[in-house]
């Protein structure tokens, strides 16, 4: 039993953090932006916002997500 459970405390951080993508991903696609241009441009400002918190802003508020968006999709890389 502790086997599982070690192992499984592991793979309900991957759980989660694939959640969070999934939900990023639709968000920024609702907002015309992909997943992954949007994480390049928060890291190449250094936002200090991880998936976690960008994920909980773009179901409570999405029009501060889509701030958020709007702010930093000039930094975006190009298609």
């Amino acid at each position: 039993a502790l086997v599982y459970a070690f192992r499984d405390r592991r793979a309900k951080k991957r759980d989660f953090r694939q959640l969070w993508i999934a939900r990023l991903s639709a968000a920024a696609d609702d907002n015309g932006i992909s997943y992954s241009r949007l994480i390049s441009a928060l890291e190449k400002n250094q936002v200090a916002l991880n998936r976690k918190v960008l994920s909980e802003i773009a179901i409570a508020d999405p029009a501060g997500f889509k701030s958020i968006v709007d702010q930093f999709r000039s930094s975006a890389p190009a298609q």
